[in-house]
């Protein structure tokens, strides 16, 4: 137990370090309900870490019929991660990167707090949680799902973002989940991720 909160910890920590201090300052979009969550504060100016708990329950509702273990894991994960994404919203601005450095820094940041979570079977929710019941069900690698399911998110927020900025999220859900099949992958205790 020790060393899920461990990971839920470090995990949220470099998860809202990667949002706030290279995606937010840009406008750039992650996928999930992270980047549904960024979609509704650039739009709206609701906070990222609310939005993906409110985002996060008809998932939840899931879980709770189809795989109960991972709705008590992941609700921890979800909890820690959006709080620690609001609560460190401070970041914004604090590291002076160019946009394709933002891109790449946040995707790899974001990725592997992300997979260090799943590694020891939480998740921030949402469509994270989503792609592990899914990962339960076939073959593809947890990492592989996340992608296709963020180039959504990212696809639906291209009026939001604009074509460019548009361009460089799709290039940050790209090394999301190059880490967060990386970081997954070393573990070898859970054989369906």
């Amino acid at each position: 137990m020790a060393g899920k909160l461990l990971a839920i910890l470090m995990g949220s920590f470099l998860l809202s370090i990667g949002v706030n201090g290279f995606l937010v300052p840009h406008h750039l979009l992650d996928g999930g309900i992270i980047g549904i969550g960024l979609i509704l504060h650039y739009f709206y100016g609701w906070p990222t870490g609310l939005s993906m708990i409110i985002l996060s329950i008809p998932l939840y509702v899931l879980a709770w019929f189809f795989q109960r273990k991972y709705f008590f894991y992941s609700l921890h994960g979800l909890i820690i991660s959006s709080l620690c994404i609001d609560l460190f919203s401070f970041f914004n601005g604090s590291f002076q990167t160019g946009i394709l450095v933002s891109t790449i820094i946040g995707g790899l940041l974001v990725g592997t707090g992300i997979g260090i979570m799943l590694r020891y079977e939480t998740s921030t929710g949402g469509t994270d949680l989503l792609a592990q019941l899914l990962t339960l069900k076939t073959s593809l690698n947890v990492g592989i799902l996340i992608f296709l399911i963020d180039g959504l998110v990212v696809l639906s927020g291209l009026s939001v973002v604009g074509v460019e900025k548009f361009m460089y999220s799709f290039l940050t859900i790209i090394f999301v989940g190059i880490m967060t099949s990386i970081t997954v992958r070393k573990q070898t205790t859970y054989p369906y991720f």
